[in-house]
């Protein structure tokens, strides 16, 4: 059977070919034969071929969301700082400042702990120096009632500096990042985004300041704030002085929020036989 139909359907196949090239070939065909039209007539008509199925249209990608702006960053770490003055009671830490000496090209570290706390609507705060170099040289650092006073053991001596009328800016240069509200810093400084570091494994977020009045100028040329991404509060700090280019960097660690710290830590360890004197004005 195979081999009958075969070639039965292949002459059918010949003979359409031949019908349609002839009838491209002359402008009037003749009338087909009768063998021609029985074998054309054997020959099934094409079915149209199926059409295509159609691909699924590609989903759209969702288009990212523009990334934020540096005033859009700095907005959201000024409500961090914000929110945690609002919480804000008592701050310890411990603490290692590094004196750079531009001039000599020399680094002093001193090391210990401070201490921060609201009371009424001042933040007091007091240092507890207790190595420079890592050699023991005590001293203390009170800051409280529009007054700073510094304490040396070795001269048994008290030197007390008058804010006077520059109390407000004298405390935003020494509580920086500790208590006050991060939308306040545009009151003393003009203050910018400066990006994200890491400092000690912690996540933070850089603010470059600039002092506003004179004075301030004369005194640092600009500030550096790294403030904790969780917490709203500095962990690390860098002063630059205006004429000298001197700094100060002060880094926190082991800092504690909110745990009570006993009145007798805000006081100068000082003797009976402390002397008190005063600074010279326009310190």
């Amino acid at each position: 059977m195979r081999l009958k139909t075969i070639p039965a359907s292949f002459a059918a196949v010949l003979a359409f070919a031949a019908v349609t090239a002839a009838q491209s070939a002359a402008p009037v065909s003749k009338a087909p034969t009768k063998t021609a039209l029985v074998a054309a007539k054997g020959k099934p008509e094409p079915k149209p071929a199926a059409a295509a199925p159609t691909a699924p249209a590609a989903a759209a990608k969702p288009t990212a969301p523009p990334p934020p702006t540096d005033k859009e960053l700095l907005e959201a770490v000024l409500k961090k700082m914000d929110a945690a003055a609002v919480a804000f009671h008592t701050t310890e830490a411990d603490f290692e400042w590094d004196q750079f000496t531009r001039v000599i090209g020399s680094t002093d570290t001193q090391t210990g702990k401070i201490y921060f706390r609201r009371n009424g609507k001042n933040i007091e705060m007091f240092a507890d120096v207790q190595a420079v170099n890592g050699k023991p040289e005590p001293k203390q650092v009170l800051f409280n009632d529009s007054k700073l006073r510094l304490y040396e053991p070795k001269l048994d001596r008290v030197t007390v500096y008058e804010t006077g009328k520059n109390r407000a800016e004298f405390e935003s240069f020494l509580v920086l990042g500790f208590g006050g509200r991060g939308h306040d810093l545009a009151t003393s400084f003009e203050v910018k985004y400066g990006g994200a570091e890491t400092v000690n494994g912690i996540k933070t977020s850089k603010l470059e300041l600039v002092p506003k009045s004179e004075k301030g100028r004369k005194m640092f040329s600009n500030i550096e704030l790294w403030i904790d991404d969780a917490r709203g509060i500095s962990v690390q700090q860098k002063f630059i002085e205006a004429e000298s280019g001197d700094y100060r960097l002060a880094k926190y660690s082991n800092i504690k929020i909110n745990e009570k710290i006993p009145d007798e830590d805000f006081k100068l360890k000082t003797t009976n036989k402390t002397k008190t004197v005063a600074a010279p004005s326009g310190f």
